[in-house]
């Protein structure tokens, strides 16, 4: 029989399209990777891939060897992974992906109870904004929104986020409150500029009972962000109102830093999601880490906490 390193190699090259995608997954150098695959086909007598400066091709013999083993070699692999454990404790390295500003604050004050709980477990965690590619990357699972579900990838959702108009005490005190849409437009407005894009993002509102929608015009801001933090932090400086996700102005909120204007007012940013891969058996770290952030937005009543009502 091949060793496995062998036969990864080849399936994590044909899943990624190159060497290089696959040493990223399995954490050698492209040459490895390669060598490893040039083995293989001398083992068996078969040229597995066409080569090219760009990408990998499967041959025939290739992709009838890639459906023949790739199942039972992931089957290997998770019977493998089940063993790692530590004293029968969950083991090893939990590579997470999370939003900046959202793992900060929602996902990082759980980290103490999750060591507590499970101390054989060395968390790697990457707070970026940037979407990344789950499985090419070697992470064990990722929190946000945004990331394509391709096949083996699973999503499970943790709330709808609504994005609400808030303003500071300080800013609001002497001023008319705005009861509806339209009277935002007289406010000093914080706007947010589109990374990806470079376009104003615009105000549309809902209303919670009703279903109403209102799109407000608003052709001189105050000031124009790409950052909903940095837009969050110049609110609670009284610059003026601004549109923010709930997850960047709870905390604010419940500590009487804003004020929610429109209360039965949103417009709906869609969801946040926990993805992990979608294995039959789930290393015992990233199981856990799994039913661990599930119960605790639960406890917490997240979902609830991000919507407006």
């Amino acid at each position: 029989m091949e060793p496995l390193n062998h036969l990864a190699s080849f399936v994590q090259s044909a899943e990624g399209g190159s060497f290089s995608a696959a040493a990223r997954r399995l954490g050698l150098t492209p040459a490895a990777v390669s060598k490893n695959v040039a083995r293989l086909e001398a083992r068996l007598g078969v040229r597995l891939f066409q080569r090219s400066t760009r990408r990998l091709t499967l041959t025939e013999g290739g992709e009838r060897f890639l459906a023949q083993i790739g199942p039972a070699l992931a089957t290997l692999q998770d019977a493998v992974a089940g063993l790692d454990t530590d004293d029968g404790q969950p083991a090893g390295t939990l590579k997470v992906s999370m939003g900046q500003a959202f793992g900060r604050e929602h996902v990082l004050p759980l980290m103490g109870d999750f060591l507590a709980r499970y101390p054989a477990i060395l968390p790697d965690w990457h707070f970026d904004n940037q979407q990344v590619d789950l499985v090419g990357e070697g992470f064990d699972a990722a929190i946000g929104g945004g990331i394509e579900l391709s096949a083996g990838l699973v999503a499970r959702e943790l709330a709808r986020i609504h994005v609400v108009a808030v303003a500071s005490p300080a800013y609001m005190k002497g001023r008319k409150r705005p009861r509806h849409p339209s009277e935002l437009a007289a406010l000093d407005t914080l706007l947010r500029r589109s990374s990806p894009t470079g376009r104003l993002r615009g105000w549309t509102l809902r209303h919670a009972a009703r279903g109403e929608e209102v799109t407000v015009e608003l052709p001189h801001p105050r000031a124009i962000f790409n950052d909903p933090e940095a837009i969050a932090q110049a609110t609670r400086m009284g610059l003026g109102a601004a549109m923010l996700p709930m997850p960047f102005v709870e905390r604010g909120l419940r500590d009487g830093e804003l004020l929610r204007l429109l209360p039965e007012w949103y417009q709906d940013a869609g969801a946040v999601w926990l993805y992990y891969p979608s294995k039959k058996l789930l290393p015992p770290k990233t199981r856990v880490f799994i039913d661990f952030v599930l119960a605790r937005f639960r406890q917490e009543q997240f979902a609830q906490r991000m919507q407006v009502g």
